[in-house]
């Protein structure tokens, strides 16, 4: 007697073995295979590179930058005690973070092709929308904490 598989069935066989192969110690990555203070050293040379592209190579990461170049002091001089100062300077931060997000996925995106596709603009609209939720969240912060700080 015949077997006759799913497709459900033969996908799950074929991811079964991805993932055993692709998890299998032997074909990981090289520099993964690093371990403690030069794991850490190299994750903290690969991050200044990451700040080092995102500097030279985006606009809105020098934007987001120059606005933390003003509010961030600002939040520091306004601020009551730590809470505050967190609550004002977490914007500033997660804006950073937003962008450097949105520009690694934009650039690994145009990595995969210059050919336009419906999938690459969805992910690249999605990076978009991250940052646009971050530079709001930033917005209402600032002016939440202004009405209530000056209009007690």
């Amino acid at each position: 007697m015949q077997e006759h598989y799913t497709n459900n069935e033969t996908s799950k066989s074929h991811r079964e073995t991805y993932l055993h192969n692709t998890c299998n110690q032997n074909t990981r990555n090289a520099k993964k295979g690093k371990k403690g203070l030069k794991r850490i050293w190299n994750a903290f040379l690969y991050s200044l590179d990451g700040f080092r592209a995102a500097w030279s190579d985006e606009a809105a990461f020098r934007q987001i930058v120059g606005l933390c170049v003003i509010f961030i002091p600002l939040a520091l001089w306004i601020a009551r005690d730590w809470q505050e100062g967190v609550l004002l300077l977490l914007p500033c931060f997660l804006a950073l973070m937003a962008e450097l997000i949105n520009s690694a996925i934009e650039n690994a995106v145009d990595y995969t092709g210059i050919e336009i596709h419906p999938l690459a603009k969805k992910a690249k609209d999605m990076g978009s929308a991250v940052q646009f939720l971050a530079l709001t969240f930033w917005v209402c912060v600032w002016v939440w904490y202004g009405v209530m700080r000056f209009l007690e």
